[in-house]
This record gives C-alpha cells, sequence and structure tokens, in this order.
C-alpha cells in the first residue's frame, strides 16, 4: 500500500490530507463468518404486508375476541378504552382538520392518521406490545385490528376479521395520502 502526504499552507493554519491508493479500500468478497440463508430463512423474515393487502397471512378473528386481548396487552400503554393514553391515543373520532379548526392540540389517532387497515395489521404485528413485540398470533392480530378499527367507528362489531375484510376496511386518512409515482428501483 503506498501512501501519500499532501501539505497545504494557508496563513498560518496547516492543513494535511492524506490519499490512499485505491487498494486500501478494496473489501474482501466474504469475511470468512456467517453463511448465506436459507430460502426458508428469507421466507420467514419475509412478511411485508402492501397497504392493499398483499402479504397478510391466512387467519381470522373477532372483535369480541380483540377487546379481550386490547384489555391485557395494550391497556396498560394506550388506556382502558384505547382513548386515555398514557402513551400514543388509538381511538378518536375526529379527523385532525376538525381539531385544528377547532383551535384544539390535534390528537393523531388511528382513525384520522393511519392510511391502510393492512399496514395497521402490520406495524401491530412488528412492533407491539412494547414489551413483546412480535409474541402476538395472527388470529390475535387479526382480532386486535378489528377491535382497534370497530373502537374508531370503521368496523362493523359482529364481522369477522380477516385477510378479505381487512383489504376492503376504508380508512378516512387514505384520501389525504398521495402515492409516489415513481419506481424506486428506476430513481437513481
Amino acid at each position: 500500500m503506498r501512501r501519500k502526504l499532501i501539505i497545504f499552507a494557508c496563513s498560518a493554519t496547516v492543513l494535511s490530507v492524506s490519499t490512499f491508493s485505491a487498494t486500501a479500500w478494496d473489501t474482501p468478497e466474504i469475511y470468512g463468518f456467517g453463511r448465506p440463508p436459507t430460502s426458508s430463512e428469507v421466507t420467514a423474515w419475509n412478511i411485508t404486508i402492501m397497504p392493499d393487502g398483499t402479504g397478510l397471512p391466512p387467519g381470522h378473528g373477532t372483535v369480541a375476541k380483540g377487546a379481550a386481548i386490547y384489555s391485557t396487552k395494550c391497556a396498560a400503554c394506550h388506556g382502558r378504552t384505547g382513548s386515555e393514553g398514557p402513551f400514543e391515543t388509538l381511538v378518536g373520532t375526529q379527523s385532525l382538520a376538525e381539531e385544528i379548526n377547532a383551535h384544539e392540540m390535534p390528537k393523531r389517532t388511528i382513525g384520522n392518521t393511519w392510511f391502510s387497515a393492512p399496514v395497521l395489521f402490520d406495524y401491530v404485528r412488528r412492533a407491539m406490545p412494547f414489551n413483546d413485540p412480535g409474541s402476538l398470533t395472527t388470529d390475535e392480530l387479526y382480532s386486535l385490528t378489528g377491535w382497534l378499527l370497530y373502537r374508531n367507528g370503521l368496523f362493523n362489531e359482529n364481522q369477522t376479521v380477516d385477510a378479505k375484510t381487512l383489504s376492503k376496511v376504508k380508512m378516512p386518512a387514505s384520501r389525504i395520502f398521495v402515492e409516489d409515482p415513481r419506481r424506486p428501483w428506476l430513481v437513481r
């Protein structure tokens, strides 16, 4: 490895810059540890759910079961009904615009900020409950998501919660989101 030292003098300040040949930054193809993942490992990690419901897993739930799950796993952080806190308020009926027009501090809720019910399901699956993320079963997730949507006036209490019904939910905030027309893999 060849190294050149270049010194620039400006007034009373001396600035030194080191340059290295290109071979100093070459990296090996492999580092000698780890292994490529198997296709079954990649499949298990690939749990992305799209806004249209693509990727929702098989399973189902009910709003009643979701209420029970919420009271045991979520109420400590979000309040008994989802409206109290101490952390994020999940339930509310006013839109953000209505709250701003009423000169209130806007409360972000599921009903006024989430643009897609399947994406809400995906978020809860990955991040909740806070103390044990990823611990809920698929059926528990469907039930809990259905209860949260029901509490926000977006889902029928007696309806089965599954991939088909969740994909059909029209979220009020969806009209304020604009789809990015670019294809990220083509943007340079």
